[in-house]
C-alpha cells in the first residue's frame, strides 16, 4: 500500500481510537496518530497490506510508550485528594512532644498540677480553683503560672 492519502483514509480513526485508548487525552491521541503516520510515510520499506493496521499499531504505542518514559513520573498532587491527617514523621513528633509533657506534668506537685489542670483542661475560673483546692486565689494564679513555665521548658528543650 503505497497511497499516503489511501492509507490515512482507511486507517486514521482506527488509530486515533487505539492512540485514545491508550492515552486517555484527546490531545496525545492526535499527536500519536499524526506521528503514527508521519513515521510510516517517512520509513524507508515497504508495509504489506495484510499487516497494514497491525503495524500502524505498533508504531503508536511505540510512539506512547516513548512519550511515557519521558514524562516525569510525578504529578502535582491535588489539594482536595491530600491526606488531612498529619504524617507520620508528624505524628511521632507529636507523640513525642506529648510524652515528654505528661512527663513533665508528673514531675510538678500534685497540686500544682491539679490546678493547671484545673484551668487548662476544664476552663475553671480561678476563684473556684481556689476554692476546690483551698488555697489562696493569688497562690493559684502563681501555682498556674509556675507549672506553666515548666511545661514550655520541657517542650522548649
Amino acid at each position: 500500500m503505497t497511497d499516503a492519502g489511501a492509507l490515512y483514509r482507511k486507517y486514521a480513526l482506527d488509530v486515533f481510537r487505539f492512540a485514545l485508548y491508550l492515552s486517555g487525552n484527546r490531545h496525545e491521541a492526535e499527536d500519536l496518530t499524526s506521528e503514527t503516520f508521519v513515521r510510516v510515510w517517512t520509513s524507508p520499506g515497504r508495509v504489506e497490506a495484510a499487516t497494514v493496521k497491525g503495524y500502524l499499531f505498533t508504531i503508536a504505542r511505540n510512539l506512547f510508550l516513548q512519550d511515557l518514559r519521558k514524562k516525569p513520573r510525578q504529578i502535582e498532587l491535588d489539594e482536595q485528594l491530600r491526606d488531612p491527617r498529619a504524617s507520620p514523621h508528624a505524628q511521632a513528633e507529636q507523640k513525642a512532644e506529648l510524652d515528654a509533657v505528661l512527663a513533665g506534668l508528673q514531675k510538678l506537685p500534685e497540686i500544682d498540677r491539679a490546678a493547671l489542670l484545673m484551668r487548662a483542661l476544664e476552663g475553671m475560673p480561678y476563684e473556684e480553683i481556689s476554692q476546690a483546692l483551698k488555697i489562696s486565689l493569688a497562690s493559684v494564679k502563681v501555682k498556674i503560672h509556675r507549672a506553666r513555665l515548666a511545661l514550655a521548658g520541657i517542650r522548649n528543650a
